[in-house]
């Protein structure tokens, strides 16, 4: 501690000889007008709150639908016609190989249509027909909009996933999270704005998906793997046997004023500001992180309604998050160490996909219900999909390929329309036909809801401006209640 406070003295006395372009700027002139500049603004002028805590509130550029997101990530591929897009001709002409069928580039081209090993029935108030291997998510068919027409680029997995997280085929671009926190700051000063969570296996592309590319690294998603279920344990390296909370405390200020110095020296350096705000985050969460990762602080009817999979222990965990003011959760489904775990789908649609809903159906419908039990589901949008979808042709005897062309996504509470189902695919479930829904768009709408104009978030780097949806996207306003 007092060669810490040496160094302080020291880096002050150097300073103190020394003179930088904005004191010269001040010397001159120009700080008598920023004086009073100031005094007009109050205390937080010149974002030096900002520069504080990056993950303060901001306000949205207009009022918001949802204040915060949940992203159900199904990696892999969950096939829609064995899921939510119910397409009863596939009985009907089953081992046939229509012409619209044929005209597009599948893998597979002699394989014919395979009905859906599953039965389907209806729902709600609705009408909603949804497989049998989601019987819970099918009782809250009336909270969500279903979205049959969503399209996206290729059918490969590590590119569809960087598409559906970052709006790009390269993991250069900062992730969607990223994004919403750095235009919406956190509600909480003592957790990350954004939380990335898997049982098991992190999705393929793993770091991008989460990752803050050129935005600054406050907004950077923070990653836990939650099969280990010790609140103490789910984030490495939190606990300091060696010293009290205060002399830590003590310790992190003091090296913090130290590279505030050595920050003013170089004016500025995104490197330097990220290390200063990570220190200052990984101070609060050592106490904050064990809390909220406890469900077992829950009462015993609430861990019942969730279930015992791992998957529902990250809902109900995504739950507490959003509850203390983290603005983006991303719970992706991993199972048996596998990344990509609807594309189990190759080989075996009817044991895989029932396996993976039975793993996280009762999850999803107990984090929908708790929300809304809350009061929070109204301002949370909660969002459930894959990269893309299956075809709805056989692969070998049991399985299905990829099928980028048309697929089902579905959003719930945050502004979205109840009991809804938008577009459509053709009547084998092979492309979207009708209302038609990119990626871009999708992603456009959920900044939209989040009270975001996806054209004005923006971010200058290398000589021009990014966005999320790049140049692309439309927000889809009839899905927004």
């Amino acid at each position: 501690m007092k060669f810490l406070e040496h160094e302080l003295a020291y880096r002050r006395r150097a300073m103190q000889s020394q003179i930088t372009r904005r004191e010269a700027l001040a010397k001159m002139g120009a700080g008598i007008g920023s004086i009073g500049l100031a005094s007009m603004f109050g205390n937080n002028a010149f974002g030096a709150e900002d520069f504080a805590n990056p993950l303060a509130p901001k306000k949205p550029h207009f009022a918001p639908k949802a204040k915060r997101l949940i992203q159900l990530f199904m990696p892999g591929g969950p096939s829609q016609v064995d899921t939510f897009d119910y397409k009863p001709l596939l009985a009907k002409h089953a081992g046939e190989r229509p012409e619209s069928v044929d005209r597009k580039s599948l893998r597979n081209t002699k394989m014919g249509l395979m009905p859906s090993p599953f039965g389907f029935k209806q729902y709600g108030e609705c009408g909603k027909w949804v497989s049998d291997i989601f019987p819970e998510v099918a009782k809250c068919v009336d909270d969500i909009s279903f979205v049959h027409s969503m399209h996206t680029d290729i059918p490969e997995h590590a590119g569809g996933i960087l598409m559906t997280n970052l709006g790009a085929l390269q993991p250069n671009r900062p992730s969607m999270g990223s994004w919403l926190t750095y235009g919406l700051g956190a509600e909480t000063e003592n957790l990350p704005g954004f939380v990335a969570m898997s049982p098991r296996a992190q999705p393929r592309g793993k770091l991008a998906n989460w990752g803050n590319a050129f935005l600054p690294g406050a907004y950077a998603g923070s990653y836990v793997n939650i099969q280990n279920m010790k609140p103490d344990a789910v984030i490495r390296d939190l606990k300091n046997s060696n010293l009290s909370r205060e002399e830590q405390r003590k310790q992190a200020d003091l090296l913090t004023k130290i590279n505030k110095l050595h920050l003013e020296r170089l004016e500025q350096d995104q490197n330097l500001e990220a290390g200063i705000q990570a220190m200052e985050m990984a101070f609060r969460m050592q106490f904050s992180v064990p809390e909220v990762f406890d469900v077992a602080k829950e009462s015993e009817e609430t861990r019942k309604l969730y279930g015992e999979s791992e998957f529902a222990k990250g809902c109900l965990i995504a739950r507490r998050l959003v509850e203390e003011g983290v603005r983006v959760v991303q719970l992706s489904h991993s199972i048996d160490g596998y990344d990509i775990a609807w594309d189990t789908g190759h080989g075996d649609i009817k044991g895989g996909h029932a396996k993976l809903a039975k793993a996280c159906d009762q999850g999803i419908a107990a984090l929908l219900k708790d929300l809304d039990g809350r009061g929070l589901l109204d301002e949370t949008l909660v969002v459930w999909g894959g990269e893309f979808g299956r075809a709805p042709t056989s692969e070998g005897k049991k399985g299905r390929d990829h099928d980028h062309y048309g697929y089902t996504t579905w959003m719930a509470g945050g502004g979205v329309k109840k009991g809804f189902s938008y577009g459509a695919t053709d009547e084998f479930g092979l492309s979207a036909v009708e209302d038609r829904v990119h990626v871009h768009d999708m992603n456009a709408t959920i900044l939209h809801l989040m009270g975001l104009d996806h054209e004005k978030l923006t971010y200058r780097y290398s000589g021009r401006d990014y966005r999320l949806t790049d140049v692309h996207g439309h927000v889809v306003h009839d899905l927004i209640a």
